[in-house]
């Protein structure tokens, strides 16, 4: 067995062995919030650690791409095609949940659970404006943004900086030389972290089945089957779209990124997927120039898991307090949402944020927000691994558009030298 296949299988043993452990934890010990509290802190280390990977690792490897590259408006292209894959997505993502929770109708098994109407949930609900999204897409300082994560301002920067040193040429060879070295330690520091993911999976489960018991699953357990069945259907969705376009290679794609996918599913966080799902694409054989730019502009533009809860969980409160909108109601908090959920990305929560936000536009009761609170993370946990499969898709899409598709093992890892 390879490393990455035993990683993957350890990850999926820890995932069961957090389920029992945090089981025995709750019914034997009398204070479970504790123990919670202490895995909380193993969780929070390692997505600390992976959060420390994430901005050299992308500024890096996005700065050699596009200097590689050479040509301004060959950037333009790709990002003008990975942005309308981009919006396409969103737009299934939120129709394919609005359909599914108006089939399903989950909220109205909710009805002997309602919190009263001015219970307040927590979750501050300001909404992105136009002129924040705006002003949000350019760092004020490359400094900043890279010590908050603002994975877009990174991109940016990183756009300008990358067309830039291709314009220079020759005189910036030995600076771009630098920079691939720096993915390439970068990627190694990837490796040394990735070994602690079963740790952490392990500590992530276990605290929150301490801390909930298993009870919270059979309790809400309506409403989260049939999200994990939405879930299904677009990833059934996502497939079929990545069939269109790349063949039968899609299947092989998948199982590139199975452990990304696990990953994002046992931690409940995309970010902690980024580096594998960066190298799961170029063993599949896209070129590092095309991954390193579309899959971090992916992370803030094309989080499809998270567009699907959006619509799934805010018609679901209604529901569930029996508010009936129409159809044109919905399609309009459709549009909304297709707009709040691009400032998602590096905002904690930030699925409730954008529902809290959209609740109060339609005049829904933001004390619906507390019937999710509870069960979050295991929402959570389905989002983000779909977010890694719609980036993943999204990716290798745009490189079999731009034929820098290759067979699997020809590409040019990212840490190869500089040519």
């Amino acid at each position: 067995m390879n490393q990455k296949n035993r990683l993957t299988l350890y990850i999926l043993l820890a995932l069961v062995l957090g389920v029992v452990i945090g089981y025995v934890i709750n019914v034997s010990t009398p204070n479970p919030a504790a123990f919670a509290e202490y895995m909380s802190l193993v969780t929070t280390l390692f997505l600390r650690l992976i959060k420390m990977i994430i901005a050299p690792l992308v500024f890096s490897t996005l700065v050699v791409g596009i200097a590689k590259m050479g040509d301004a408006k060959e950037v333009g292209r790709i990002g003008a095609k990975a942005l309308g894959w981009f919006v396409i997505a969103s737009i299934l993502s939120l129709s394919l949940g609005l359909i599914l929770v108006n089939l399903f109708r989950p909220g109205d098994a909710m009805v002997a659970h309602l919190p009263p109407a001015g219970a307040v949930s927590g979750i501050v609900t300001t909404s992105l404006t136009l002129k924040e999204f705006v002003t949000h897409l350019v760092p004020s300082s490359i400094v900043d943004g890279m010590a908050k994560n603002e994975i877009l301002q990174i991109v940016i920067f990183s756009l300008f900086f990358g067309t830039a040193a291709a314009a220079v040429g020759a005189r910036a060879n030995p600076m771009i030389e630098a920079i691939d070295g720096v993915a390439h330690v970068m990627l190694k520091v990837t490796g040394y972290v990735m070994n602690l993911a079963p740790i952490a999976v392990l500590a992530a489960v276990s605290g929150i089945i301490a801390k909930s018991g298993i009870g919270i699953l059979s309790t809400y357990g309506i409403f989260m089957g049939e999200f994990y069945i939405a879930i299904l259907v677009l990833w059934v969705v996502l497939t079929i779209a990545g069939f269109i376009f790349l063949g039968p290679r899609v299947f092989a794609l998948l199982r590139e990124v199975r452990e990304p996918t696990i990953l994002a599913f046992s931690t409940a966080s995309s970010e902690a997927a980024f580096p594998k799902t960066l190298e799961g694409l170029e063993r599949f054989g896209v070129r590092n120039r095309i991954a390193a730019f579309v899959l971090p502009i992916g992370y803030s533009f094309n989080l499809d898991g998270s567009m699907m809860y959006c619509t799934f969980a805010t018609i679901f409160i209604a529901q569930a307090y029996g508010i009936e909108l129409s159809l044109s109601t919905q399609l309009t908090m459709m549009l909304v949402l297709m707009l709040t959920s691009k400032g998602m990305a590096g905002v904690p929560r930030a699925s409730l944020v954008v529902i809290a936000a959209t609740l109060g536009q339609f005049n829904i009761p933001e004390a619906g927000l507390l019937l999710l609170l509870g069960i979050d993370h295991f929402l959570d946990m389905a989002r983000s691994a779909t977010n890694v499969i719609g980036n993943a898709i999204a990716t290798a899409v745009v490189a079999k558009w731009e034929g820098e598709l290759s067979d699997p093992g020809t590409v040019e890892p990212a840490t190869s030298p500089l040519k």
